[in-house]
């Protein structure tokens, strides 16, 4: 029984848009996380919906206790509403409906804005509303102010392109430019897979669920365990990863399927067959070129010609392959005029069970999994004018194109960073919706509130369900937006990027700071881009719309969110 029922309307509102703000967190920020193994083709929208929903989902009922106890504690001094539980209620509720509208027209329009920033704003414009200007922790306030989270608008950026650039420049050297480089990166795998394990335990051990106190063992303790883990899981790759990739990628061996990867060391002597020219072995991973078929390259030969490029060839007789393969291609991966075609048009009354198949089956299910059968790189590559279209292809030209071989390589290490990052999204951003309604809840059950109070897990399990459904079916609007209309994307190029801005987030979020995964993967991208192609390898006009988002976010959601308080405040009654 709730303490305060006369309040029983500002929770339910608060309910609402707090699933709203986490909706729209799934649809603004899956960029975040999974544009860039979309855009470089290493998943489909498809695969990284369902990878999505579960490390979301996971990090958010985990790890996000700590960053959301940030949100609601550290921004807005609760001495401002002088014991007012009422008022209380009501300025948390007013940040979300502030917040969530934004987001909600943000994401619509395909702009990537900060979801982390849009929060805050609100928070310090309620707080502005009820107490004044003082009333918000306008200063660094031990790395948990407003001042500490806005500085991060240049420091994340900056700090996730230098770690990007630096995973870059490693792979870049040591393997792509190199001769024979399936040798090299099969040679260096396992390190990647050390460090990327190494990553992903240290956020379960220092920020793990506060239940399990993890982060309160000893010092000792917690290195062997981030170490051997690492460890155990580069050995496997090298038992497991290792020959089934060999044998897929240096073997040629087009009859090898997904399930065969569990048989390990056997795969060694497994007989490989006749080598098919037209066989295609590993998936083609090029933005541009694709009319042409991808000469396989051979394990001694050099990674590219004097271009850059792979070398392609052309079938004269057959026409290009771009136009024989048109008709072959799924409908999950059509146009999305193509997939919207219906033929199953409702006759008569609709309340027949004929009819009544055909709505649920070819209207609500498909409308459903609308977002997760979009074609993300014709939006990217042909979304725009025609003299975007052209600069964006004049961009990518500067960009080198490694062989399928190679880049298949990295794209396993791909999706392994992606589901890390999409781990330390979950955990992070979690905190940006259910962080005000945890204190709303809070004080409409007990009549009070306080500084230190708990997170219960079902609604941070609210929240993860909340951003999974968001990134499933709107989430294609800001894939779409960002990715290849930034820069090229390779598997290569997209494993440096998440591995970059997946160490940002989770150094930001084990010490408690909101930090913006938009803002750490745009630089993320922005690092791989410079060091990969040069300055002129970057869409800085399509950066300087994403950034003029993050600035309008401050005080539009700030501003919004202050004068709903302020006019409900001070709003005459009877």
């Amino acid at each position: 029984m709730a303490a305060l029922p006369q309040w029983d309307y500002i929770f339910v509102i608060a309910l609402l848009f707090a699933a709203l703000d986490a909706y729209n967190i799934g649809a603004n920020d899956v960029a975040n996380s999974f544009a860039t193994s979309v855009s470089s083709r290493s998943l489909s929208l498809r695969q990284a919906c369902f990878l999505a929903a579960i490390c979301e989902f996971l990090g958010a009922v985990l790890v996000g206790a700590k960053v959301a106890g940030t949100i609601k504690n550290s921004i807005i001094s609760l001495d401002v509403f002088e014991g007012n539980a009422g008022v209380a209620m009501l300025a948390f509720t007013c940040a979300l409906v502030a917040s969530a509208t934004w987001l909600m027209i943000a994401t619509k329009n395909s702009w990537p804005v900060s979801t982390t920033y849009s929060l805050v704003s609100a928070l310090a414009g309620v707080g502005v509303a009820v107490g004044g200007w003082d009333a918000p922790n306008w200063g660094w306030n031990g790395s948990k102010g407003l001042g500490a989270i806005w500085a991060g608008m240049g420091i994340a950026p900056a700090i996730s392109a230098g770690f990007a650039a630096t995973v870059y420049l490693i792979t870049k050297f040591a393997v792509l430019d190199r001769e024979n480089s399936i040798k090299k990166a099969l040679m260096i795998s396992p390190i990647y897979f050390f460090t990327v394990t190494a990553v992903l335990t240290m956020s379960i051990v220092y920020k793990g669920s506060p239940e399990l106190k993890l982060d309160k063992l000893p010092g000792t303790t917690i290195a062997l365990a981030i170490v051997l883990t690492s460890l155990v899981i580069s050995i496997l790759s090298m038992i497991f990863w290792l020959p089934y990739v060999y044998v897929k990628v240096v073997r040629k061996d087009h009859t090898i399927r997904w399930y065969h990867f569990f048989y390990g060391p056997l795969l060694w002597k497994r007989p490989a067959p006749e080598v098919d020219e037209n066989a295609q072995f590993v998936p083609d991973y090029r933005v541009r070129d694709r009319d042409t078929p991808a000469k396989p390259v051979q394990p001694g030969s050099a990674t590219a010609s004097n271009s850059g490029d792979v070398e392609t060839k052309s079938d004269p007789e057959a026409g290009s392959v771009g136009q024989s393969n048109e008709s072959q291609i799924p409908a999950t991966q059509a146009p999305l005029e193509e997939v919207e075609k219906d033929e199953h048009k409702i006759e008569g009354y609709w309340w027949t069970p004929k009819n009544l198949y055909i709505i649920f089956r070819y209207k609500i299910i498909q409308g459903l999994l609308h977002g997760s059968s979009v074609d993300i790189h014709k939006m990217q590559t042909e979304g725009g004018s025609a003299a975007a279209n052209a600069r964006l292809a004049k961009m990518h030209e500067r960009s080198n194109q490694y062989p399928n071989e190679t880049e298949h390589l990295y794209s396993f290490l791909q999706v392994l960073t992606a589901c890390t990052n999409s781990f330390a999204h979950g955990a992070n951003d979690v905190s940006n919706a259910i962080g005000p309604f945890a204190a709303v809840y809070y004080i409409w059950q007990n009549g009070t509130f306080g500084k230190n109070t708990p997170t219960p897990t079902w609604i941070l399990a609210f929240g993860g369900a909340m951003i999974v459904i968001g990134l499933a079916t709107y989430g294609y609007k800001i894939m779409a937006a960002i990715g290849n209309r930034i820069t090229l994307m390779s598997p290569s190029r997209g494993f440096s990027m998440e591995l970059g801005a997946s160490i940002t987030v989770l150094l930001a979020s084990q010490y408690g700071i909101p930090v913006s995964t938009t803002m750490c993967i745009i630089g993320a991208t922005i690092g791989v881009g410079v060091v990969s192609s040069g300055p002129a390898g970057v869409n800085w006009r399509a950066i300087g719309w994403v950034f003029l988002g993050w600035v309008l976010t401050v005080p539009i959601a700030g501003i919004s969110a202050g004068c709903l308080m302020g006019i409900i405040l001070n709003a005459p009654h009877f």
